[in-house]
Order: C-alpha cells, then sequence, then structure tokens
C-alpha cells in the first residue's frame, strides 16, 4: 500500500514517568511500540488494562509527549501540531470531556463554527438519533447519550482521521448499531480510524487491522483473519445419532469430549479439540468409519479475536 495511505505512525515510541531521583525511580509504560493506522481503514488497538493503551493514544493524538521515538500524524508530529492539524482530527476521549451545563445543540453549533467545512449538523443528529435529547442539558443525559454527543463532537469538524476511545461503551443495542454502521460510512469515506474498545466482538466486527498491547509493547498485529487463523489447531464438534461405548471412545484418534457437559446420549455433540490438518481430519472419519458412525452434524468451531486476546493475556 502507499506511503502516502499512512494517517498514523509509531515509531519505537516509548513513554517513561517518574524520576531516576525519585524513591519511586522512573517507570516506562511504553516500551518501544511500532503501531500504524491507514486512511480508509478502522485500526483497532485492544490490550488488557495497564497495557499502555491510553497512553499510546496520547502520544498519537499529541496529549503526551514520548520520551523516545517517533510520531507521525498526517504527516505532522503531533506533540508540535500546528492548528491547521488540529482541525484535521477528531478525539473522543473515553470520559467524554463535555461541559456539564451546555445542551448538546449549543455545543456542536459552536464546536461546527471553529471549523471551514462542518458535517452537516443535522445529518449527523439523525445518524445517531439525537434529536431527542438536543436541547436538555449534558449533565442531565444517560451515559450512553452523552457518549452519543462526544461521538458528534469528534465529528462535527469533518475530520481526516478520528480517535475513538470506547464509542460504544454504555450504549443500548439500536445505539451500538447506529455507531457501527456510522464507523463503516467513515471508513468508506477514506478517514483513518482509530479506536480501543473492550467489546472483541465489536473489534472482530470492525477492525481492518488489530495491534494487541501488553506491558507497553506490541505483541501481536495484523488483520482479523492473519490472527485468527494462524496454522493452530480447531476444535471441531460433531453430533452423534446415538450413545458412544467406552470401547468406542477409546479407540478414537484423539481425545472426544462431550460438549458444554451434556450427556453420552443420542443427539450429543462431542467436541474433538486438535485438527491442525487434513491428516488429523482423516484419522477422525477412518475412526468414525470403523465405529459405524455417521455424524449427523459437522462444525469447526471458528477461532476469534477473543481467543487471540486471551492467549496473549495470559500468556
Amino acid at each position: 500500500m502507499p506511503q502516502q495511505s499512512l494517517c498514523l505512525s509509531l515509531r519505537q515510541v516509548r513513554y517513561a514517568v517518574g524520576s531516576a531521583r525519585s524513591r519511586a525511580g522512573v517507570q516506562e509504560i511504553l516500551r518501544g511500540v511500532d503501531f500504524t493506522a491507514r486512511r480508509g481503514e478502522v485500526t483497532v488497538l485492544l490490550g488488557p488494562n495497564g497495557a499502555g493503551k491510553t497512553t499510546a493514544l496520547g502520544c498519537a493524538q499529541g496529549l503526551l509527549r514520548p520520551s523516545q521515538g517517533a510520531v507521525s500524524l498526517l504527516g505532522e508530529d503531533p506533540w508540535h501540531g500546528s492548528a491547521a492539524l488540529r482541525a484535521r482530527v477528531g478525539v473522543m476521549l473515553q470520559d467524554g470531556g463535555l461541559p456539564q451545563a451546555v445542551r448538546p445543540r449549543i455545543l456542536l453549533e459552536h464546536v461546527a463554527r471553529l471549523h471551514s467545512t462542518p458535517w452537516p449538523l443535522d445529518d449527523l443528529v439523525e445518524r445517531l438519533d439525537m434529536a431527542d435529547f438536543m436541547t436538555t442539558s449534558i449533565r442531565r443525559l444517560s451515559g450512553g447519550q452523552r457518549q452519543r454527543v462526544a461521538l458528534a463532537a469528534s465529528l462535527i469538524g469533518s475530520p481526516e482521521a478520528v480517535f475513538l476511545d470506547e464509542p460504544s461503551a454504555g450504549l443500548d443495542p439500536q445505539s451500538r448499531q447506529m455507531t457501527f454502521e456510522l464507523i463503516t460510512h467513515l471508513r468508506d469515506r477514506g478517514l483513518g480510524i482509530v479506536l480501543t474498545t473492550h467489546l472483541l466482538e465489536e473489534a472482530q466486527r470492525l477492525a481492518d487491522s488489530v495491534h494487541i498491547l501488553k506491558d507497553g509493547v506490541v505483541v501481536r498485529h495484523g488483520t482479523v483473519a492473519e490472527l485468527t487463523e494462524d496454522g493452530r489447531s480447531r476444535r471441531l464438534l460433531f453430533v452423534s445419532p446415538r450413545t458412544l461405548t467406552r470401547a468406542e471412545l477409546d479407540a478414537a484418534p484423539t481425545p472426544v469430549s462431550l460438549d458444554g457437559g451434556a450427556d453420552n446420549e443420542p443427539g450429543a455433540r462431542w467436541a474433538v479439540g486438535a485438527i491442525a490438518g487434513p491428516e488429523d481430519l482423516h484419522r477422525l472419519t477412518a475412526w468414525w468409519e470403523h465405529i459405524d458412525l455417521m455424524p449427523g452434524e459437522v462444525s469447526f468451531e471458528a477461532r476469534t479475536l477473543e481467543d487471540v486476546f486471551w492467549e496473549v493475556s495470559v500468556s
């Protein structure tokens, strides 16, 4: 992909707090993060609490100054970013940062006037289903409603790149779906979108690329397919039309167990935990032939981004 499609790049970024002369010493939160995001893509940053996600985003947005390394946001160093750069970037912080006494319409109209080509407010209100609370003070809104106002505020300037920190937190299913549709719309318009989320199903659905942080380092990165289909063995499920005997189970080429604590009875679902290639599958079908069993249903359990996340978290 051509270099000009990059909207964000972090190269060997380190960030430390404290002082060598203090009792606590220096704490290095980021320990050499490499992280890129491209225009027209949704880039998701994942990691357990304390992994460094918020710090990495702070460096990317120009809110924190890295101790070492280089950051480029839309071709500029965001720490020294110009007002023109700020106008091209939208940021939705996790805590919202919204003035509590102001009504959403007043706030969004004010922010829109700060930009030369703002997003039409009525269109944004419709996309986020905000019409019913546009004249209610922000302090009186629910958490989910405040999230939608914060998202609208990050987009009203028609940015080229947008940072979304937990954009669907506190949203009901209908509002979450609207948010997903809006993020997809932004991607289709060519924006570079960087988001964090603790909802791994959301990440799997939206992400074009994923970076997983642990202890201040990116430990896995790639597309969802690259991360979930990495050649590891897969779990196979099959439904037996009859009870399996102990002798039949002992003859299985790999351990077979009942799925979900079911009873060994006709229609039970059985799990085979280690199918790594055609040879394993051939041995399994040969066993079925040997015990004269034709499964009523056979399926592979797809490996998910959540599986990858937990592998990283516990390693």
